[in-house]
């Protein structure tokens, strides 16, 4: 953790804090109630049709909840300053926390995968600043960057 870090934590107290600490473990998220803040802080890649409209729109994939969920657990685990915070294995739901280069600042990442017959599932990913009205894009390029590392770790024919 830098200095401007432990700096910060005094006023935004979870940004004094390494890894998923600071913040509350998170609880089992209901995607079909999901309502969305006013702030642009927040971006959701979902299937369409999801409610809210998502701001990524994902296909649906050609494999079992179980492989899609492990899949996607390895490009969260992969990326720089992710952390998991909690897990909901039998729901397919996963929640982690990433942090800032910098300034430590945090943001909760939320990740559902749908069953949609033996062999269908859908993904729902939710990303959201914890601080700040804006997040200058940070969240949905998360998206963007882990559904790319998604594709290059599917089987050939598991978008649909």
């Amino acid at each position: 953790m830098t200095p401007f870090a432990w700096l910060i934590g005094l006023v935004l107290p979870a940004c004094g804090f390494p890894a998923a600490a600071g913040l509350p473990a998170p609880a089992l998220l209901d995607v079909t109630h999901l309502v969305r803040p006013s702030s642009p802080n927040t971006a959701l890649a979902a299937p369409a049709g999801f409610t809210p409209a998502p701001d990524i729109v994902t296909p649906p994939y050609a494999l079992a909840p179980d492989a899609l969920f492990a899949l996607v657990q390895a490009v969260a685990a992969a990326q720089p300053r992710t952390y998991q915070a909690a897990l909901y294995a039998d729901q397919h739901q996963v929640h982690y926390v990433a942090r800032s280069m910098v300034f430590n600042f945090p943001d909760l990442i939320m990740v559902q995968v749908q069953s949609a017959g033996p062999d269908a599932s859908l993904l729902i990913i939710y990303s959201r600043s914890v601080y700040g009205q804006s997040d200058l894009g940070v969240n949905r390029k998360r998206l963007a960057t882990w559904l790319a590392e998604l594709r290059t770790k599917l089987p050939p024919s598991s978008e649909r």
